[in-house]
């Protein structure tokens, strides 16, 4: 080959390499824009959300036809019963008092009984056992909620709750739509949140933290408690924060299983209803569109996205305290 033809394939060589450095900066480049594009595409539909809510609730306290309504009295009153009556009371409380409740029972099943199960498959369970278990534990979370909610309807108050109930005092305590059935299927529902988050946490942790604490002498069980729980705690806390936030927003289950009484009460034997709950009927066409029922709907969802925001900041900050890094 002569000294031409040498430099007419190193020329040519460099100019495919310049073209495949040129190309791979125009892929990097169109992937970074398309990536930047999707997060800016979820900010802006929070923040529509947030003027939405913002814009319609501040309608409703401003309805000239109803200048009874306040903020304060929004906030601070016990009674709730925009469908009934000539004087519909619009206190927010025994909503909240009722999402809270079914949030606490479902949080109270699905919390301890999750990280128990995420203990196991990490530091107990054999492999041939671990892989089906935790595959059975996340087909729980593709069952639909509607699901849930005839389950709690027909199985665990009939079934479970009135037997017990009648065990234990001979009398019926549980009607047909209680807010402890709706509870526990919430808390099945979250399950495999907390249990396959927990799971992915306790199994990050390095194993050089485990080989020290064998050589120290402790026992397995130690070892899980005292060394790799404490070790995967933030990842622990972010997997139950978003369980007790997906357990706020559930609306088919308490629809369904809790029933429509809005009232301020911490007994889990009574009827209850939630946020969500009085927001589908409101949304079923119970109220008509543009009227006081109707906007009061988008009151409740503020507060709502109000309560999930806080839950949100404050799991923030315990992250933030908690969180521990590993090389």
């Amino acid at each position: 080959m002569s000294p031409s033809d040498q430099i007419s394939l190193s020329h040519a060589a460099r100019r495919g390499r310049l073209v495949s450095r040129r190309s791979r900066l125009r892929s990097e480049a169109i992937v970074r824009q398309t990536l930047f594009g999707t997060a800016l595409l979820s900010v802006a539909t929070t923040a529509a959300i947030m003027v939405v809510l913002a814009i319609e609730a501040f309608t409703f306290f401003m309805l000239p036809d109803h200048p009874e309504i306040s903020l304060g009295q929004f906030v601070t009153g016990t009674e709730w019963s925009p469908l009934l009556g000539a004087q519909p009371k619009f206190g927010v409380l025994p909503l909240v008092s009722g999402t809270l409740l079914i949030t606490g029972i479902a949080a109270l099943v699905a919390l301890p009984l999750g990280l128990i199960i995420a203990i196991f498959l990490s530091e107990y369970a054999p492999r041939w056992l671990r892989t089906p278990l935790k595959a059975t534990l996340e087909l729980l979370a593709g069952v639909p909620t509607v699901v849930y909610g005839f389950f709690a309807l027909t199985f665990i108050t009939p079934d479970i709750l009135q037997r017990v109930a009648r065990w234990a005092t001979g009398e019926e305590v549980f009607g047909t739509y209680n807010a402890l059935s709706a509870g526990i299927a919430v808390g099945i529902m979250i399950l495999p949140i907390v249990c396959s988050l927990s799971e992915d946490a306790l199994r990050s942790v390095p194993r050089s933290l485990r080989d020290g604490a064998y050589a120290l002498g402790s026992t397995k069980f130690d070892t899980s408690v005292r060394v790799v729980l404490p070790a995967a705690l933030s990842g622990i806390v972010a997997a139950c924060l978003l369980a007790v936030t997906r357990a706020v927003g559930e609306t088919m289950i308490v629809a369904l299983a809790a029933g429509s009484v809005p009232q301020l009460t911490m007994n889990p034997a009574s009827q209850s209803q939630t946020m969500t709950g009085y927001m589908v009927q409101i949304f079923l066409g119970d109220a008509p569109a543009g009227g006081v029922e109707y906007q009061s709907a988008y009151a409740v969802a503020a507060t709502l996205f109000l309560i999930t925001l806080a839950l949100a900041w404050g799991g923030a900050v315990i992250l933030k305290r908690f969180r521990e890094e590993y090389e």
